[in-house]
């Protein structure tokens, strides 16, 4: 994953800011003046409900659409004095793709390289190495409507590199590309960024997020709910544990009135897993934020209490946790994910 930060230990030029955007429609306040800070050269992911205002706020700030109020600035540049020198700086790729179906995927990058005012030579020397990055070299010569939904989604990505951005805004990559289609499509990203691109991401698949963002925000009824990296996210929402499990009964015994006993910080407590033994193993659960700083005092403890469990399983919750508590009703099942140390 790329950092945010510079070698020499200073923070990295910001790509993108947005201080107080609001925007409205008809009346109806859609983004209630949001704060952004990206630094240049990692992944922001923007998370929310359909109708949140994620594609708001990409249209915001690529210029496709202006805010009712805020001090923008992109790749730094004042998004309201100089639209045009953000255009330069920037890359669009939105969740429909731009790609023309009628001519060829080569035909396409080359027309895309006449909109950047390319010479023929240079225009074709660079359809040509992004057509090879992006494994397309085969079908440049077909027309792009008999392409799959996921080269298509790579034409149109390289389409958008032709005039060599900065900083890119992708609305929605990966919508509708089956799984093999997404990771490669992560494998793009991942490459952009390692050479420095600034991605401004919104997704709908938290495992995406997850998976390539530096950062996290989720954005819901026009405002910032939480933003920070995603284990700082899956920290903000109860449920975390850890699970001893014992194939003793006698041991499962001594540590559980070890556990009456305790005195951790935490508030302790215990309980058969889902009151059903697993291959008749017993099973305690210590609550935990799962930091290693809290893993190393349970730990810590147990050792000195003298507890030696058969297996130990850390239990966190997961970015879909967060976003139904952040964005939904509260009483949706929590689903956490089980990590084995």
């Amino acid at each position: 994953m790329p950092t945010s930060r510079q070698g020499d230990g200073h923070p990295s030029p910001t790509a993108v800011s947005a201080v107080g955007l609001r925007k409205s429609y008809d009346g109806k306040l859609v983004l209630d003046g949001i704060d952004l800070r990206i630094p240049a050269g990692s992944v922001f992911a923007l998370l929310g409900p359909n109708g949140a205002g994620k594609t708001t706020a990409v249209k915001i700030l690529s210029t496709l659409i202006t805010a009712d109020a805020g001090d923008l600035h992109v790749g730094g540049h004042n998004l309201a004095a100089d639209p045009q020198a953000v255009r330069a700086a920037i890359g669009v790729t939105g969740q429909f793709s731009a790609v023309d179906g009628l001519i060829t995927g080569e035909e396409n990058m080359l027309l895309m390289a006449d909109l950047h005012h390319l010479s023929k030579s240079e225009g074709r020397r660079v359809a040509s190495e992004l057509l090879e990055r992006f494994d397309l070299m085969e079908a440049a010569k077909k027309p792009a409507s008999t392409y799959s939904g996921g080269m298509k989604r790579r034409l149109d990505l390289a389409m958008t590199l032709v005039g060599n951005p900065r900083i890119i805004f992708l609305d929605e990559p990966t919508t509708g590309l089956d799984p093999r289609s997404r990771h490669n499509m992560w494998q793009i990203i991942r490459g952009l960024v390692s050479d420095g691109v600034t991605v401004f991401l919104t997704t709908q698949y938290l495992d995406e997020a997850d998976e390539l963002a530096d950062r996290i925000a989720v954005l819901n009824d026009g405002r910032i709910a939480a933003e920070g990296t995603a284990e700082e996210l899956k920290r903000l929402i109860p449920g975390g544990h850890i699970r001893l499990r014992f194939t003793d009964s006698a041991a499962y015994q001594s540590a559980a009135d070890a556990l009456r006993e305790a005195t951790l910080p935490q508030a302790l407590g215990f309980a058969r897993a889902g009151g059903t033994p697993i291959d008749e193993a017993l099973s305690l659960s210590i609550p935990s934020d799962g930091s290693q700083r809290e893993l190393r005092s349970i730990l810590d403890w147990l050792d000195s209490a003298g507890i030696e469990a058969d297996e130990l399983t850390v239990h966190t919750p997961d970015l879909d946790d967060v976003f139904f508590a952040l964005t939904g009703p509260a009483n949706l099942p929590n689903q956490s994910k089980d990590t084995v140390r």
